[in-house]
């Protein structure tokens, strides 16, 4: 049955209820779907129109133009009473700007079927699970006559629109529990359920930008461009094999553009253009993108390209466009991607995990007058997976003893080679630390990408492109590598064996996350399958569950602090999370304290899963956002 509360009575739809009512049902519910209609999709200034609870038996539709939903307060704080949402984070927002109630104890449809999922391209959308699980066609199209007629009363379509949303939730959450079951995939339903809360709060606090700096610094990266634009001309102008690019004269007057008195006829900025020069240099380029330059920088004129694309990357990308991201309240509010197939997160709009790595941009996000940023990252989380995993004995003596676990490696592969190299003052040979000798720093830095790349499931051809050296150099070195580390080359083996078997992969206990290959079918090892489908599935095995767990133990340190902050009350929001780093604003009173309760939070979330307790955490206190 179907009831609204508003200011319209005569409602052929449904019976007329008072919130009276609404609080009597729900309050000794043990399940309730929840959702929301807004007026748009920025809760910072578009208004939440309506408000639906309820479960299959009773929908309760409410005007909240007209009514407040203060009374629920008790319902939806009730950790007791599970709230079942569609994509929580957005009616959170919504729900906690406009009523100023922040919703406990949720279950998400949404993300409960991309863990059940992951990897599978699939739908997602509500429409999807109730045609999946209800077998039943839900109309969305009734969902875009709310924007544009808030002052307007609903009509019945609206309203039997806004119950049947909520009418399918807790249908569609126990056949989620049954698969779920089937799977083991319940404790990081259950992780994801709860660290969606802090990832709305994330979202929902946003950043305060310094917009003067950001703005200095786009002109900065303007004239930085422009000058390497003025420089790539100089080195085609004097290169003779580049002859042809130049033009024989310039036609010009007092009124012509000074862009147009350049003596060379490219356009830097069009990569077509480009190609063509850089093909007289190197024939067998076939394109001027990205990372496939980096391995042709030992010629000047492409370096210098590489500099002069970077430059106009911040000018545009980090120019005065990311502004317009800034919502009504003058913050920057990002909008995360949960679950990736790997389990780590991605956020757009914008994208604050692409924040140039130097802190100059990041720098120009500042803590409110009376705050300072607090933030935690893991101490080299990824290498202590690959160790934990691997047990590999040289790895965990070296984080056992605060070794620098990259030259540590280095010594092993290159042997001789590094010993020879050694300086007379060199701090590793003394005291296993990070040394400054010139040659240890070349060998230290070829180890440290093979280190690194072990979670990317690099392979010689990815080496070969970094390190800028020959794919048998590559090959080499990357079989002195497992030479020297043969427990991590097992460890990595099995992973990657295990899931062309199974066509699946998981995580580390407790959690256990899968992620399913679309390519995948039986006997896949043992058939004619194309290497470029095998390694795909190999390589992904072999990340998965080092990426994953990553993400798993960072996303049980947001939810630990966040439960942490709400129990007692602390004058801290948690504003920002990229990876491994965690980032809070703190009231300057409380700082010292929540800087130890910031590191012990962190390191309770690592020992979950890397059971060593060598996972150590970092604080570090400033006025403005760092790495």
């Amino acid at each position: 049955m179907i009831y609204f509360v508003g200011p319209d009575s005569a409602l052929s739809c449904c019976e007329s209820a008072t919130m009276a009512d609404v609080v009597k049902y729900c309050e000794v519910k043990k399940y309730l779907g929840v959702d929301t209609e807004t007026e748009g999709l920025d809760f910072t200034c578009d208004k939440m129109i309506m408000f639906q609870i309820g479960d299959e038996t009773n929908q309760f539709v409410i005007d909240t133009r007209h009514v407040s939903i203060e009374p629920l307060r008790s319902v939806l704080e009730d950790t007791n009473i599970q709230k079942i949402f569609h994509n929580a984070k957005f009616d959170y927002k919504f729900i906690k700007k406009w009523s100023d109630i922040t919703c406990q104890g949720v279950w998400d449809t949404f993300l409960v079927e991309v863990v059940l999922n992951c990897g599978k391209r699939i739908g997602f959308g509500l429409k999807d699970l109730v045609k999946r699980y209800c077998n039943e066609e839900l109309d969305k199209e009734v969902r875009s006559k709310f924007i544009g007629t808030s002052k307007q009363p609903f009509t019945e379509d609206q309203i039997v629109y806004g119950a049947k949303d909520v009418s399918y939730l807790s249908s569609i959450k126990w056949e989620q529990v049954h698969k779920l079951t089937q799977n083991q995939l319940g404790k990081v339903a259950l992780l994801e359920n709860e660290a969606v809360l802090a990832f709305a709060d994330i979202e929902y606090n946003g950043l305060d930008l310094d917009i003067d700096k950001w703005k200095s610094l786009e002109s900065e990266s303007t004239l930085k461009a422009n000058a390497l634009a003025i420089n790539l001309d100089e080195m085609v102008i004097e290169d003779v094999k580049l002859n042809k690019f130049v033009k024989d004269y310039i036609q010009a007057d007092m009124f012509t553009p000074i862009e147009e008195l350049r003596k060379v006829d490219i356009k830097w900025t069009s990569p077509k253009q480009v190609l063509e020069v850089f093909k007289t240099i190197v024939p067998e380029l076939d394109d001027v993108n990205g990372k496939n330059m980096y391995k042709y920088r030992s010629h000047e004129i492409i370096n210098t390209y590489v500099e002069y694309k970077e430059a106009m990357k911040l000018c545009t990308s980090y120019g005065s466009k990311f502004l317009n991201n800034l919502a009504s309240d003058n913050k920057i509010h990002t909008n995360f991607h949960q679950i990736l197939d790997t389990g780590r997160v991605s956020s757009s709009k914008p994208n604050m995990q692409q924040i140039p790595a130097d802190n100059s941009f990041r720098n120009c996000f500042i803590a409110p007058e009376g705050y300072k940023f607090v933030s935690a990252d893991y101490s080299s989380q990824e290498l202590n997976v690959i160790a934990f995993g691997s047990k590999d004995p040289v790895w965990l003596k070296a984080l056992e003893e605060g070794q620098d676990l990259h030259s540590t490696c280095a010594e092993l592969v290159y042997g001789g080679i590094w010993d020879a190299v050694a300086e007379p003052d060199c701090l590793y040979n003394m005291n296993k630390w990070k040394c400054k000798c010139v040659e240890h720093k070349k060998l230290r830095t070829n180890v440290k990408t093979i280190n690194f790349g072990l979670a990317y499931g690099m392979g010689p051809n990815k080496l070969a492109d970094t390190l800028n050296i020959s794919l048998d150099r590559a090959k080499e070195l990357i079989e002195k590598y497992f030479k020297a580390f043969p427990a991590i080359k097992g460890f990595l083996d099995k992973l990657g064996n295990y899931g062309i078997r199974y066509g699946y992969i998981k995580t580390f206990p407790p959690y256990n996350r899968k992620r399913w290959f679309t390519n995948w079918y039986p006997k896949i090892w043992d058939s004619r399958a194309s290497s470029l489908e095998l390694g795909s599935i190999e390589r992904a095995s072999k990340n998965t569950p080092i990426q994953g767990a990553s993400a798993d133990m960072t996303k049980r340190a947001l939810v630990l602090m966040r439960e942490h902050i709400q129990t007692f009350d602390l004058p801290v929001k948690i504003v920002m999370t990229v990876h491994d780093q965690i980032d809070t604003i703190c009231c300057n009173r409380y700082v010292d304290n929540w800087t130890v309760d910031m590191k012990m939070i962190m390191e309770w979330a690592a020992d979950e899963i890397i059971t060593n307790k060598l996972l150590k955490a970092e604080v570090t206190i400033s006025d403005c956002w760092e790495k």
